[in-house]
């Protein structure tokens, strides 16, 4: 004899809209306390649920919640991220500049990344709006979205923020590294020149995932040269601006700088999530891994904005971190070890590092 609960699962499929909508609503909570109760079946619940993203705006809200939710359990990841039709569906509905659930949608993605094969996304391709100006490569399209959506620019309804944790756990991909360093044909742009302007953003989540996404893509040393070229990439005032604050230094320090940290306002401040400082930190790490770009780091005086973090950031990880970086970039080049400092690094899922972020998923 089924429960109850048993029996609210079955009203996903009724016939009825307001029947499935008043069972998806109720379902939300014991997606995250009971999520057993979906698997019966042979998954049969998540079956229908993938089915229902295209329903009416309230209950795909409704249905797209318990996913991002049911993701946490390793089997109902493997059955969303595994299926194609189901992908191409999220990523045909993402982009619609009309979709009311398109942050719910960013969310879904995110979470569905932490499954290895959805680095397949890069070779995704579909018909892009004119709204959105991008290529037929989803993953352009997913930067785009990311960029122009921004405060409900591109949709109304959604800032796509979320879309940066995606990023940052794709970027642990050496494919979908490369793209990001990659000029495109359609634009003449490097995609990670796109998020790059994003470092000092007032989301806490558009930070955070941008912060990852850009440590993870430093793995990638051959492009380092990139990475630091006023003409390519130009990182650094990007990973350099969120850690400073209001602090003085001496002239002769302050005019080497890059003119973009020269001359700042007495109320600039310093971005306040530790875990970000830390992770901007780690990503000059990994770029001072050949001796060009420790010496560029040098002549634009890297180390007194490290050692003013250092100094000023109560936070052990910073601290580690910023130490480890002063001893590069004060140790002689004869002494340099560059291996230990890439193998000290570790990937970023765009969440704090403080938690584990190769298991970490969104709940709503």
């Amino acid at each position: 004899m089924p429960t109850e609960l048993e029996e609210l699962v079955g009203f996903i499929a009724d016939a009825k809209p307001e029947i499935r909508a008043l069972a998806t609503e109720h379902l939300v909570p014991y997606s995250t306390s009971q999520p057993a109760i979906f698997k019966a079946d042979n998954l049969k619940s998540v079956k229908n649920l993938k089915l229902l993203v295209r329903d009416h705006p309230k209950i795909a809200e409704h249905v797209i919640t318990i996913l991002i939710n049911l993701a946490a359990d390793r089997e109902i990841l493997e059955a969303l991220a595994t299926d194609e039709k189901f992908l191409d569906e999220i990523l045909r509905q993402i982009i619609n500049p009309t979709e009311p659930n398109a942050n719910l949608l960013s969310m879904l993605l995110a979470n569905l990344a932490k499954w290895e094969s959805l680095k397949r996304i890069l070779d995704k391709k579909q018909p892009p709006p004119g709204e959105l100006g991008s290529s037929d490569l989803a993953m352009n399209q997913l930067v785009d979205l990311f960029v122009k959506g921004a405060d409900g620019t591109y949709n109304k309804n959604a800032d796509f923020d979320h879309l940066a944790y995606l990023f940052a756990d794709l970027t642990k991909h050496a494919e979908i590294r490369h793209y990001f360093v990659r000029k495109q044909e359609y634009d003449g742009v490097v995609p990670l020149t796109k998020l790059k302007v994003f470092t000092e953003y007032k989301s806490d989540v558009r930070r955070k995932g941008v912060a990852s996404t850009i440590k993870n893509v430093a793995f990638d040393v051959p492009s380092h040269p990139l990475f630091l070229s006023e003409d390519d990439i130009d990182i650094l005032p990007y990973i350099l601006l969120p850690i400073m604050g209001n602090e003085e230094y001496d002239e002769e320090e302050m005019m080497s700088m890059l003119p973009d940290l020269q001359l700042l306002p007495p109320d600039k401040q310093r971005d306040a999530d530790p875990n970000i400082i830390q992770t901007h930190v780690e990503t000059l790490l990994l770029l001072s891994s050949t001796k060009e770009c420790r010496d560029q780091m040098r002549e634009v005086k890297v180390y007194p904005i490290i050692r003013e973090t250092h100094l000023r950031v109560n936070n052990e990880g910073v601290r580690d971190v910023c130490e480890r970086l002063v001893q590069v970039l004060m140790r002689d080049e004869a002494d340099q070890d560059n291996a230990d400092r890439i193998d000290g690094v570790g990937q970023d899922g765009g969440k704090d590092d403080s938690e584990d972020n190769d298991d970490q998923i969104i709940e709503v």
